[in-house]
């Protein structure tokens, strides 16, 4: 778990030192120019810099273990943070896709500079080397926010090599391609925005836990036949993991001792087998074996 936190934290850290180190060489060469696509991705980076940010922020609250005021943690602090980021995202791009619309209405030129090629290069080059790094971190240690910040790296390769492809085109006098990529850099950023959204608010309404994980669970449960029944399975995220509840009956002539130890010997074996899992919490109920029903 400490590992975790580490590596993010690092990542973040990273992220925030590319970011910055992009958006002045950025900046200055896209006001010099005046070209729309490499100031919409100056503007792109600036949100990358939040998003660091707040990557580090979250991840910091997150690492806090459990207290009498938060007695399962911390961990939802990362969705919350992933949240900010994505609304961040889409104010970056609404601005950057009023600008581009106007350049493209209004056909403005921009100042062709071999500068504009080497910011791109410089760009594609960081921003790959950053998503190759946290993608891994993502993948390795299921963290949205470095989820975030992952796809934030991937989509700027695609949006610099566009913006490298309009920076080309300009030696042909194809001026208006820089205000359709621009608009291009907008569109992509919200979208991405909006299913990083979209999973944040998943996590912190409570979604259940997804059907593959629950049939693990189901898969540990069936291995147990003195368990004639399981009814009012539950789940609620707990930051990246899920603290799942369920009753199972057991026959009714068992003794409490039994019956509990039965419960108590799942709980371990589902804690230990599915990563997915932070806690269980089982309740045991009588099963009437003559009957076959329920007490």
């Amino acid at each position: 778990m400490k590992n975790r936190y580490q590596k993010v934290k690092k990542a973040s850290i990273l992220g925030i030192i590319g970011n910055l180190f992009l958006l002045i060489i950025k900046g200055i060469i896209g006001f010099i120019t005046q070209s729309q696509a490499m100031i919409a991705d100056a503007f792109n980076s600036a949100s990358d810099i939040f998003s660091s940010l707040m990557t580090f922020i979250g991840n910091k609250i997150a690492s806090v273990p459990k207290d009498d005021d938060h007695n399962l943690g911390h961990g939802k602090a990362e969705y919350i943070y992933s949240m900010l980021i994505s609304i961040a995202m889409i104010l970056m791009s609404l601005k950057s896709l009023i600008d581009s619309s106007l350049s493209l209405i209004n056909q403005e030129k921009y100042t062709f500079s071999i500068w504009l090629v080497i910011v791109c290069i410089v760009t594609i080059i960081t921003k790959l080397s950053l998503y190759i790094y946290t993608n891994i971190l993502s993948k390795k240690y299921n963290n949205l926010l470095i989820k975030a910040n992952s796809i934030d790296h991937r989509n700027d390769c695609i949006i610099t090599s566009l913006n490298l492809i309009s920076c080309l085109l300009s030696l042909l006098g194809y001026y208006f391609f820089d205000g359709i990529v621009g608009i291009i850099i907008s569109i992509w950023i919200t979208i991405s925005a909006i299913k990083i959204f979209r999973e944040s608010y998943d996590v912190l309404m409570d979604k259940c836990i997804d059907i593959d994980t629950k049939n693990k669970v189901y898969d540990i449960i069936n291995t147990h036949p003195e368990i004639k029944k399981v009814i009012h399975f539950n789940s609620t995220p707990v930051g990246y993991k899920y603290q799942i509840s369920f009753t199972i009956y057991v026959d009714g002539n068992m003794s409490t001792y039994e019956s509990h130890k039965i419960a108590d010997t799942l709980e371990d074996e589902i804690e230990e087998s599915i990563e997915e899992i932070y806690l269980t919490v089982i309740h045991v109920n009588p099963f009437d074996i003559d009957n076959d029903n329920e007490e």
